[in-house]
């Protein structure tokens, strides 16, 4: 293979709120963190260990503005996207890095019933559609067999 692959697959609860930042020209940005958790069981004390680990994740625009709008904090999502290392300075002048995840593709997995927001999968390459409600079939519907197509 001649070329090179920079890609994050991640699934997790959001830590936070989304934090909104926009600019002039139209442009947002939203950051909130993501964790991701392992389990395993120790094998030679037979104890079941947890790690979390936190990810910062960076969603613009349009996909900004639908995060802020139906995220909330401890929300189950599917987060796509690729690695980014930014290089910044602290307030006493020394380097510093950040890692993030700048989102392409997200997935939001918590049902609507839980959290008042709606599923929704947004590409970059759908940044421009609106969000459309999941069809919910009504409950108290009876469903006969006649009314079957097959």
């Amino acid at each position: 293979m001649s070329g090179t692959i920079n890609k994050v697959m991640l699934i997790g609860h959001t830590g936070d709120e989304v934090k909104m930042h926009y600019f002039e020209g139209g442009g947002s940005i939203g950051r909130f963190p993501l964790a991701t958790n392992e389990t395993y069981t120790n094998k030679t004390t037979g104890e079941k260990v947890s790690n979390t680990e936190w990810h910062n994740i960076v969603v613009r625009n349009k996909g900004a503005e639908i995060c802020e709008k139906y995220l909330k904090k401890g929300d189950k999502v599917y987060i796509e996207g690729r690695l980014k290392t930014r290089k910044w300075q602290d307030d006493k002048g020394n380097d510093r890095y950040s890692t993030e995840i700048q989102c392409t593709d997200f997935t939001f997995l918590t049902p609507k019933n839980e959290t008042g927001g709606m599923q929704q999968n947004l590409s970059g390459n759908q940044s421009q559609s609106s969000p459309q409600p999941n069809v919910e079939t009504p409950a108290s519907a009876p469903v006969n067999d006649d009314d079957l197509p097959f």
